[in-house]
Order: C-alpha cells, then structure tokens, then sequence
C-alpha cells in the first residue's frame, strides 16, 4: 500500500522542539507560502530502539538539481523513478553500512539523534536565505490547532524516515520504494557554491534488500532439503555463491567513472575496486543506470585489485546499453542474485568537464 499522500515540503524553518522519551519526535515548524506546517521527525523508534541516522553535510545528487525550481508548499510525488521521490537503495542515496543507531537524548554534546537534527535546524532558522525540504507522508489540514506550535490548521509531514524493508506486522502496510522520507537543506553563499546537507534516518528493524515493486524484505534463500553434503575442498568463490542476504553490501565498490568523453560515440569507463580478500568472479553481475539500463559482466576480480569495464557505446542499430548521463545520473553495481552490492551519483556539475574521470567515495 505504501505511505499515504507522499509529498515534499518546502519552506522555512522557524520553530523547533526536542524529542523527549514521552513524545519521541523532533519537531520543526516551517513557514511555507503563507501556511503553516509541523515535520515530526522520529528519534526513537516504536520499539523503544535508537535510530539509525546518516548526515551528508556535503550533500551531492542529481535530486538536488530540480529542487531550488519548487515553490514554497507541498508538491505530491509520484513514487516512481526520474522525478524527486527519495528512494535510499534504488536513487543510491546512501550505503547501509553508514547508518549509525543513536540514542535520542544522552549527555555530553553533538552525540545523540535531537542534537544532530538540531545543530542544521538551528543553522537554517538563524540563516534567512536557507530553505528546507522535508520529504514524507502529509497528514491535515485538521480543524484544530497544531498540538505543539499552535497554528491554525494542524497540518504537516511526517515518515521522514525509510520506508520500506519494514517486516511482518504494524508497519509492513507502509512498504514501497520510492517514497522515503529525509531532511534535505540549502545553504546558499554569496559568491559560492551552494551547500546542501542531507539528514536521513532508518529503522534497526527495516531490512535494507527490498523487492522492486512492493519495498518488502527479500526472504533469504529456502535451505535445501536432503541429508548434509560432504565438506567440499575449497574453492574460489564466484558471485553466484555469495549468499543473498550474507552482506553482499559493499564487497565490490564503484569508486570512479568517466562520465563525459571527449570522443564521439562516448567512450564510458567505470572502475570497479574488490574489498575482498579473495578473487570474485564476476559472471552474472551487471552495471546498471538509472534507467535499469544494464551492462553484463564477466570473469574475475582479484582480492583488493581494481577493474576497468569499458562501457559498450550506443550506436545506431544496436541495443541501448548503461549511458551515464552529463546532467547527472547513477551507477549501481548487482550480483549474480539482482541484489545491490554498491551504488552510486553524480550530479551534472560534476560531469561538467570532458574527459575527467569522478571518483566517488564510500
């Protein structure tokens, strides 16, 4: 089913109030095209359990480029690829291993989830220029005042969090790719580029591998039934013996790619690095784009060696393969199985220059 009414919020922060253990949000009033609104940010989960959070404080993507053109309000989204919907895996937004749980409240500075939150509210709120963009599920305009501003109609966001990979139960019902909620902000600078900063949070409980059409969790694979195998010798492991569900995440990273050639038809690279300590062979992986647009791959990978795969150029005639977009767009790396093991994006300024090869990080 999904989150209902998932939208996108522009405005600016003028309000704010902690997370405390008896109301476990943090929340943000935002002043936008003459109305008001509340963003009630999760700092605790239901369960009682910390938070897991990831701050970007040098926030690029090509999501940032359509942006500044909204007007102040919410603007409904559609939950699919190409526009402005947030999906953590699938817009490669962040990696799973860069979330870390955090308490709601603890002592001492800048280490617990309000603080984190805080320190870029309290900047956009002291800054007249700053904008924030709070993406997740609306709720009002109700016929009572805001229970924590005030303001009059209740209204507001919130699921500003990932929405999908919940398992069996309460939740389950808000599964769905495309639709996940984050704090995005824009520091304009006179004579300097913009910086924008990303906040987003998940739950310790959401699975991070999600089925494409619905965002629930993919099962790992059904043991096979019979007597136990004699112990094999041990052998090379190729990406088709890597278990789904057995972090996959991460062992084959996409740390360049040259994006804009100077030739024509384009001759696009991309460098892929094994963390491994051992050779993968990667027959049956795949490159794809953000249109899921795929290239195969084949053969091996040495332990801690890097690969360059030469990206087949389109041409007229023959099949459209990965194209790697000037104005910005995303690499994401799949095993033997279809399941994410790295992904990354550029944004179109930094595609800007022929010839020069972009390093990603993480």
């Amino acid at each position: 089913m999904g989150v209902p009414d998932y939208s996108v919020l522009k405005g600016r922060p003028i309000r704010n109030r902690l997370g405390t253990s008896k109301s476990p949000h943090y929340q943000i009033e935002v002043s936008a095209g003459g109305e008001n609104y509340r963003v009630a940010v999760n700092v605790r989960s239901a369960d009682g359990s910390e938070v897991e959070y990831l701050v970007r404080s040098h926030f690029e993507h090509p999501l940032t480029a359509g942006l500044p053109a909204l007007s102040d309000g919410l603007h409904a989204l559609p939950s699919q690829p190409g526009g402005l919907a947030i999906d953590f895996i699938r817009s490669n937004i962040a990696q799973p291993w860069e979330f870390v749980p955090l308490p709601l409240s603890a002592a001492g500075p800048d280490n617990d989830l309000n603080e984190k939150i805080d320190s870029y509210v309290q900047r956009a709120m002291a800054d007249e220029h700053a904008t924030i963009y709070a993406f997740g599920a609306t709720w009002g305009p109700e016929t009572k005042a805001d229970a924590y501003f005030g303001f009059k109609p209740g209204q507001g966001v919130h699921d500003i969090h990932f929405n999908q990979g919940n398992p069996p139960g309460p939740f389950a019902s808000s599964n769905g790719p495309y639709q996940d909620g984050g704090l995005i902000f824009e520091f304009p600078s006179d004579g300097e580029p913009t910086q924008w900063v990303g906040v987003f949070m998940k739950f310790q409980s959401q699975a991070w591998h999600t089925d494409d059409s619905q965002g629930t969790p993919i099962p790992p694979p059904a043991p096979t039934p019979g007597p136990p195998a004699p112990p094999a010798p041990p052998t090379t492991p190729s990406g088709d013996d890597i278990p789904p569900l057995d972090q996959p995440d991460g062992l084959i990273r996409i740390i360049a790619a040259k994006v804009n050639d100077t030739a024509s038809p384009e001759h696009e690279t991309v460098i892929l690095l094994n963390t491994s300590d051992l050779d993968i062979d990667l027959t049956g992986w795949a490159l794809l784009d953000g249109q899921k647009r795929r290239q195969v791959l084949s053969g091996p990978i040495a332990a801690g060696n890097t690969r360059l795969v030469a990206l087949t150029p389109t041409t007229s005639g023959t099949p459209a393969g990965v194209q790697l977009s000037n104005k910005g767009g995303q690499i994401t790396l799949v095993n033997g199985q279809g399941l994410k093991v790295h992904g990354v994006s550029y944004t179109k300024d930094q595609a800007r220059q022929p010839g020069r090869t972009i390093p990603f990080q993480a």
